[in-house]
This record gives C-alpha cells, structure tokens and sequence, in this order.
C-alpha cells in the first residue's frame, strides 16, 4: 500500500478486548499506515482528520474463516467455473467485507497468488488477505465435491476451492506447493461437511500420518494448519496431530475441549453459515443431501460455543458463508453475541482472531499496530446492534486511509 498522509481520528473512544472504553482521546496513525500514538496532543501539520465524537474506535475486525472464491453453494460448480470469473466475483465479496468493517480474512479454502498480486499493486481496494489456496481433500472427503453418478477427474476444474490428495507423502508435496505459491496457512478436511455430497459428517478423514505430514510443514515455515471437523473424533485427530484451529466444532464435546486446551489451539465457530442455510436454501439451490447435513449442525452449534467456553477453550470468529448468503457475514457477530455478550464477540473477532491466525501486528487499537480500524455511530457496549446492523453509518480505515464512510448496506428506499 502506498503511502498516505498521516490520519488523526480526535476524540475517539476506544474499546479494545477485555477492556472498557477510554476516555476521548486522538489517535494518530502515520503515513507508514502503523498507529503510531493513542493519545496524542499534536496534530501533525497535514494530517487528515476524522471526527469520531460520539462513537466507538474498535480495531479492524477480523474473519477468520471466509471463502472469497465461493461464489456458488455448489462445491463442484465452483471448481468447474473459469477461474478468471471466479476471481472477479472475489473482488464483490471481498468489497463487501472491508465496507462492514472487516479489514483482515483468512480464506480458509481459496485464494490465490494472483488474487493476492491484484490487491498488493492496488487494483482493486480489498481488506488484508491470508489464503490457504484450495483446501486439501482425501477421496470422498469433504472437498470432494464431485457428483458420485458420474465420472470425473479430480484434477479438472481450475480447482479455486478443494484439492484431492491421497497419501502422507503425496500431502506433504501438496503442502510444500502451496507454500511455493503463496499459501499463508493449510487447510484439511478432517471430517464430513454439508456442502459435499457423500461423505458422512461424522466420519473423521485422513490418517494421523496424512495431518502430521501438514503440520509438520507447516511449522516448518512458522505457519499453521486450520482443520474442518465436527465431531468429536476429529477434532481430536486434528489437535493431537498438530493442528492449531480447529473449523466450526459444531459436535464438540468435553473431551475435544479439553484436547484443543492441552493442545494449545483453537476454536473459530461460524454459526451464521447453517443459520443462513436453513433459511435460505431453496434460493441458494442448496442441494438436498447437503440440506439434511445443515440439520445434524445447526442447533448443535450454540451448545458447542458454550461448551468450548466453560472448558476455557480460546474462541474465535467465523463467518464461512457461500454464495450469496455472503451478505450475512455481519449477522455471524449477532449470532455470538447471543451466546457470549458483545465483549466477548468483540474479543472472539479482534485479539484472539489476530493470535490464532498469528498475526499481532492487529486486532488492538494500539502503538505499533496497523492503523486499521473501524468507528461506529453511538456507543457499541450499550447498543451491541450498532456491530451488525448494516444501515448505520460506518467509517472503516485501512492502514491509515479511509475506505470507507457510508453505511455497509444502505436501508432499502420506501415508495
């Protein structure tokens, strides 16, 4: 990103994690895009400045489990689609999600060399990008979206969202290659999934030996590996071999919580994508085989928050939404809210968001980190609406500019 003038944002009242909000104060971000004081006197001579009186100053907000490449609910639709158009609808989803206020996702199957290219020469605005590139499958796993009455090579397709891969060795040269192309982190596929055709949601994939070989390579490169896995089996598959978060958990019990403790990793929930689902089905031309999977998950899902919470388990953020469900990425933040309370929502998508996908230059509106921010209208702990609701008015700041000063999603125009 180039650089910028220097940003003050004057009497801003800052709500970082586990803390309450300061007093007004100025913060000052330099042209280097790095927050360099949170409670300056002196306005730079130059500076632009932001009035945020009257509302809250949280850090940029972080999505830790996106599909920017998911432009279909079909997993087999996407894979067989150009990836050129693949790629340009990427860029509406990933607008979307820096104008609600996102300004970090970790595409957790997806993303590419090229897309990263675009947004680093600045081709298009887009938050920070973390990506996997496609997430590695086992034959008839989860990423294996292949219709079953027909035959078909695993190798076709521009391959945008899952790979096929069989084998301790054949896993690590696939690791190895997508941390030549770019890959910030892997994905596996520990268990079954809704969105994929035949495989069973509570049947865990791949061998101790296939996860270790990731794993390995992974730390190697001081980078980690996210697993999908629901049930308990697999979670504990998962984090025994290395895995350091662990994708929805929507089955978990106490034992996996205690797993993922003594194991030293994560949980990144994303309730609001088998909310949306159930709702939105028959419009998103949910299949129905992936229909009956949503049910086996969704009402689980709260009860696993709480569960992983009450074990001490560190909770992240989600949104995992595909298709044009997309548009309720926001609502994933009032569905955990429910559950935990605003603060703790607001700590599950900033400094644990920040730690799990080990980034710390983020997630605290502080000295030092990115001058990435979002301010909202009003004062978000008394009215925990103001996070989700999309008709509001809402500046988002990105490494020091601001990208955005409108409303997410206008009201709708009343005739």
């Amino acid at each position: 990103m180039s650089a910028v003038a220097p940003l003050a944002v004057t009497n801003a009242r800052i709500v970082n994690a586990g803390q309450p909000a300061t007093e007004p104060t100025t913060i000052l971000i330099g042209d280097d895009g790095i927050i360099s004081d949170v409670a300056a006197v002196d306005i730079p001579l130059g500076a632009k400045v932001v009035d945020a009186n009257g509302k809250t100053v949280l850090p940029g907000l972080i999505d830790a489990h996106i599909h920017v490449y998911a432009t279909s609910m079909i997993m087999n639709e996407i894979n067989l689609a150009p990836l050129s158009y693949v790629a340009l609808k990427s860029t509406q989803r990933l607008g979307g999600a820096l104008r609600r206020g996102f300004t970090t996702l970790r595409d957790v199957a997806g993303g590419d060399i090229g897309l990263a290219r675009a947004i680093k020469e600045g081709i298009f605005v887009s938050p920070r990008l973390l990506y996997t590139g496609p997430a590695i499958s086992q034959t008839g796993g989860h990423g294996d979206g292949r219709n079953p009455n027909y035959t078909q090579d695993p190798d076709c397709g521009c391959l945008a969202m899952t790979v096929i891969v069989d084998g301790a060795d054949a896993v690590r040269a696939k690791v190895r290659d997508l941390f030549r192309t770019g890959a910030s982190c892997i994905k596996l596929m520990v268990s079954g999934g809704v969105a994929s055709p035949t495989d069973p949601i509570m049947v865990p994939q791949f061998t101790p030996e296939e996860i270790r070989a990731a794993t390995y390579e992974a730390n190697r490169r001081g980078s980690h590996v996210a697993a999908h896995a629901y049930p308990p089996e697999a979670i504990k598959l998962a984090v025994e071999n290395g895995v350091r978060t662990v994708e929805h958990g929507n089955l978990i019990d106490a034992d996996a919580c205690k797993a993922i403790v003594a194991n030293g990793a994560y949980l990144v929930p994303t309730l609001v994508t088998y909310d949306a689902m159930d709702r939105r089905g028959d419009e998103i031309r949910l299949p129905p085989e992936s229909a009956v999977k949503n049910k086996q998950v969704l009402a689980a899902g709260k009860e696993a928050v709480a569960l992983a919470r009450a074990n001490g388990v560190k909770i992240g953020w989600g949104s995992d939404l595909m298709g044009d469900i997309e548009e309720e990425q926001l609502a994933g933040l009032r569905l955990q809210c429910e559950i935990e309370g605003i603060e703790r929502v607001i700590e599950s998508a900033t400094v644990v968001n920040a730690e799990l996908i080990q980034r710390p230059d983020r997630g605290v509106v502080a000295p030092g980190k990115l001058g990435d921010l979002l301010i909202l209208e009003g004062d978000v702990l008394a009215e925990p609406s103001l996070l989700w609701d999309e008709t509001k008015p809402r500046t988002v700041i990105l490494g020091g500019r601001v990208v955005s000063d409108a409303p997410a999603r206008p009201a709708a125009t009343v005739e």
